[in-house]
């Protein structure tokens, strides 16, 4: 048996559970790991409250990503032995201190990452990933708008954004997150509670206004984000942090200057093994260029998951945060 977080019904933090469960052998193509660290993400409280349901019903063990060490592996595993220092993401369970992992979503961890380091970014780091160099390529001189920019995944989208040469504009909650972000490579920071960021954008652009906007915030910044958009910008809506956008009248976008809107997922930039790693192996190469940093902002103890959620969801962390079992 060993430590985990579960939840047995739907709801606020407060349905999160410290337990013992237990954890099998590895079977076919599967592989078990100890986990140093289990990464914290806004997804995760989606899964706890309902809005995402759960493949397998409840209860279930929220987390997506962690890192650790092989401790056995399953039949039809060549690639993988004990000992092998390794993290994943997209793999529902990651808040136990030991669980079974699909080998396929198994990635050795490269020399010099560490196992807090790699479970702080996995996911935040290879949604920015998608975002900037799949979805819609960032390129030097343009306008981008990257709402949450202090957050976990904007802190390393503007660093990403910056690198990559384009004009960086963030939208942050406070004065002191304004200055997480400035140093994280925005450029323009905007007090979206206390100023008109469509406006400010405009003003900080001389009017050429953004080719794209990333926004994990949701409800709160929309639709004032199409007006950031110049003609035939994209808009791209990857979380719901502040609650969902409601349904709104597509003509809305002819209007505003035929823009494009989306609403992706990183599980559909990964979908095969060789997305998969090719997200995973170019964030590992940028980040061991030293040129984006993940900063593990917030640790908590796998008991205190409950604590971690209600932090998390009252904006009141930046960067990434991990839970250690």
């Amino acid at each position: 048996m060993v430590a985990a977080v579960r939840v047995h019904k739907i709801g606020g933090p407060e349905v999160l559970t410290f337990e013992e469960v237990d954890v099998p052998p590895p079977g076919p193509g599967q592989i078990r790991i100890r986990q140093r660290a289990c990464g914290l993400n806004f997804i995760d409280t989606y899964f706890r409250s309902g809005l995402y349901a759960a493949p397998a019903g409840l209860p279930l063990i929220p987390g997506h990503e962690g890192a650790g060490e092989v401790t056995a592996v399953g039949p039809g595993v060549n690639d993988l032995k004990v000992g092998d220092r390794v993290t994943y993401v997209l793999a529902l369970g990651g808040y136990s201190a030991e669980r079974i992992l699909p080998a396929e979503r198994a990635l050795k961890l490269p020399d010099g990452v560490g196992f807090d380091q790699a479970a702080g970014m996995m996911l935040k780091g290879m949604t920015a990933c998608y975002l900037l160099r799949r979805l819609f390529k960032v390129e030097k001189g343009m306008n981008v708008l990257i709402h949450a920019a202090a957050g976990g995944v904007g802190v390393i989208a503007c660093q990403w954004a910056n690198l990559l040469g384009a004009n960086v504009i963030g939208t942050v909650g406070s004065p002191e997150k304004g200055e997480i972000a400035k140093a994280n490579g925005c450029h323009h920071v905007i007090l979206y509670r206390d100023e008109d960021f469509a406006a400010r954008v405009k003003e900080i652009t001389g009017g050429k206004l953004c080719e794209v906007v990333y926004d994990g915030v949701g409800r709160a910044t929309f639709p004032a984000s199409l007006d950031c958009l110049r003609p035939r910008g994209m808009f791209v809506s990857y979380g719901n942090a502040s609650g969902a956008i409601e349904a709104f009248n597509i003509n809305l976008l002819q209007a505003k200057g035929s823009l494009f809107v989306t609403r992706p997922t990183l599980i559909h930039y990964s979908s095969t093994r060789e997305d998969y790693l090719g997200l995973a192996n170019e964030l590992f190469d940028v980040v061991a260029s030293g040129k984006v940093k993940i900063p593990v902002k917030q640790t908590y103890a796998l008991k205190d998951a409950e604590t971690a959620h209600r932090e998390l969801e009252s904006r009141g962390t930046t960067g990434s945060s991990i839970l250690v079992p």
